[in-house]
């Protein structure tokens, strides 16, 4: 049957009925469009029935259904969809056999899953589902893992609020009051340096070169603040059975801040060397003292103070005109050689070499100022270090003829200098009032150079020389005020710990070993300083030696404290 034209209207007339043909097949398309599909929720329904106006139940003439006339353009974009609805019928998949579903699924996209913003810190960081349990979430108790809990809630802001908020907040962080302070931690270890550690390190009664000197010096410098903060918390932690968390990691923190910045001064005073400028300054060698102090006063064994001693020599004797401030290069000198000379008592190895003796017959003293009042440690101004020294080198010379196995060390060199040391130790005289607390220690430090000199010289063993020695020097020992008074001045006590060291070391009679002993507990408790303990540990062994028959191995202390893998000071 041929096609209507092209361009002919598509009508209804009258011989169009139901059942014709024409009609028939625009009836066809119609349902085949709005028919329900697999996917419809209602039955499918003939139809006849609800088109056709002839049912028997409807009792009114013919009815001929309206259709509005479509042009060509019309029926091509109705062809169009009809083919692109069939298209999109056959990609879905086809439907299993079976009653349909009276409510059918519906085809939706899975949703992303959102990771919660709820719950608590550990799963969101795991990325795990959290069932927000209170306290602590179960999922973490289940997994065995540390729960960090929940974010606090926070009052909802709009974006102009936050807006305001961040354009009218003010720095959260102000500039450090002292830098290199930064925290209450480090106010409580700056604190302690100026309350006690500053106090204890000083021996003059007339000023305090660590508070007068060091602390403003400081203040203006943070590599030396940092070494004085290092310092101060090494006392503390010295001197706690359980040291605090926050102090550890502090004292840490100082004490790489302290190394790294003084490295970086002297890498840049290096090449300003070369340049012919003035390379070392104040700061940094005032640096290099307090490191030097931290080994002796957190009581360290391995001997780390010899680095910094080393230092400070290399400082004094190739840059003496590279301090401007003549009290401080004073200062530190006289601290240099205290320590220097003060470490040959302990030292199996002799410290002492040629630059020891240069900075000693360098220490000049400014002709204006009073012998008495001059200097901050005994032993050093008044000549008594430069006996140890000589002291030192018999030792050595007799160590030599021990190790050969030789039955005496008195030959005519050794004998004649011990004799030259005696006579002038008869001859010296105390330079300060007999009314100064510095006046008996002075007297205590002639006495222990004595006791040092014999106990090199004589056989170990128990004498009535030995005995008369120690009990005059507890005589001086006693005489020293151990508490403060509107009169009196215990600074003294911050260098007593080489005599009594020496005091200990010849005390072969057991009566004189308890005063001795209390002695020591004074000392740290005074002072706090780890060093103590230590120099007590080893005087006690060479008692116990002493004790079992062992007088002639108590010589060679020095001995003792390498097989221990000790290097400390007694200062």
């Amino acid at each position: 049957m041929d096609s209507p034209p092209a361009h002919e209207p598509y009508t209804v007339t009258e011989s169009n009925s139901p059942d014709s043909e024409p009609f028939a097949r625009r009836r066809s398309t119609f349902s085949s469009i709005y028919t329900p599909t697999a996917s419809s929720s209602s039955p499918e329904v003939p139809v006849d029935s609800v088109i056709t106006p002839e049912s028997d139940d409807d009792p009114t003439s013919e009815v001929v259904p309206k259709i509005e006339e479509l042009e060509e353009q019309s029926l091509e974009d109705f062809d169009e969809a009809k083919s692109n609805l069939a298209d999109q019928s056959a990609l879905k998949t086809q439907r299993k056999r079976g009653r349909p579903r009276k409510h059918p699924l519906v085809d939706q996209k899975k949703a992303a899953h959102a990771r919660s913003k709820t719950g608590c810190g550990t799963c969101r960081r795991r990325k795990k589902k959290c069932d927000e349990a209170k306290p602590t979430c179960l999922n973490c108790e289940k997994n065995n893992v540390v729960c960090d809990g929940y974010e606090p809630k926070q009052q909802w802001r709009s974006g102009r609020q936050r807006a305001l908020t961040g354009r009218s907040s003010v720095p959260a962080d102000l500039p450090m009051l002292v830098e290199g302070v930064d925290g209450t931690v480090d106010q409580f270890f700056f604190q302690h340096f100026l309350c006690q550690v500053g106090k204890v390190l000083s021996l003059t009664d007339h000023q305090n070169p660590f508070l007068e000197i060091i602390v403003p010096m400081a203040m203006a410098h943070t590599g030396l603040m940092h070494s004085l903060l290092y310092l101060s918390g090494s006392c503390l932690i010295a001197n706690e059975e359980a040291p605090k968390y926050d102090w550890r990691q502090r004292s840490e923190h100082h004490s790489s801040k302290a190394i790294g910045l003084l490295q970086q001064d002297l890498a840049k005073t290096t090449t300003e060397e070369q340049n012919d400028v003035a390379p070392i300054g104040d700061p940094s060698i005032a640096q290099t003292l307090i490191l030097c102090l931290q080994t002796v006063c957190a009581g360290d064994l391995t001997g780390s103070y010899r680095f910094h001693l080393n230092a400070m020599k290399e400082m004094l004797t190739k840059r003496k005109q590279s301090l401007p401030n003549e009290q401080l290069r004073k200062f530190i000198l006289e601290f240099l050689i205290y320590h220097d000379y003060s470490s040959s008592i302990t030292s199996l190895t002799n410290p002492l070499d040629q630059r020891s003796i240069d900075l000693m017959d360098d220490f000049q003293l400014p002709e204006f100022m009073i012998q008495p009042q001059i200097g901050t440690l005994l032993g050093v101004l008044d000549g008594l270090f430069a006996f140890i020294s000589r002291i030192r080198h018999l030792r050595d010379q007799i160590r030599h003829r021990r190790s050969q196995s030789r039955g005496h060390w008195w030959d005519e060199p050794i004998i004649n200098d011990a004799f030259a040391i005696d006579d002038a130790l008869r001859q010296w005289q105390c330079v300060h009032a007999p009314d100064s607390p510095r006046y008996a220690a002075s007297l205590l430090y002639r006495q222990c150079t004595w006791i040092y000199l014999h106990r090199t010289i004589q056989l170990s063993r128990p004498s009535p020389a030995f005995q008369q020695a120690v009990d005059e020097g507890l005589t001086y020992l006693r005489m020293l005020p151990w508490e403060p008074t509107d009169n009196s001045d215990v600074s003294a006590q911050s260098i007593l710990l080489m005599p009594l060291f020496l005091l200990g070391c010849a005390a072969f009679e057991p009566e004189q070993r308890p005063e001795i002993s209390r002695a020591f507990a004074r000392l740290q408790d005074w002072s706090s300083l780890g060093n103590i303990k230590y120099a007590r540990m080893i005087v006690e062994q060479v008692w116990e030696m002493m004790d079992q028959g062992r007088e002639e191995e108590t010589w060679d202390w020095e001995t003792i404290i390498a097989r221990r893998g000790w290097d400390f000071l007694v200062t």
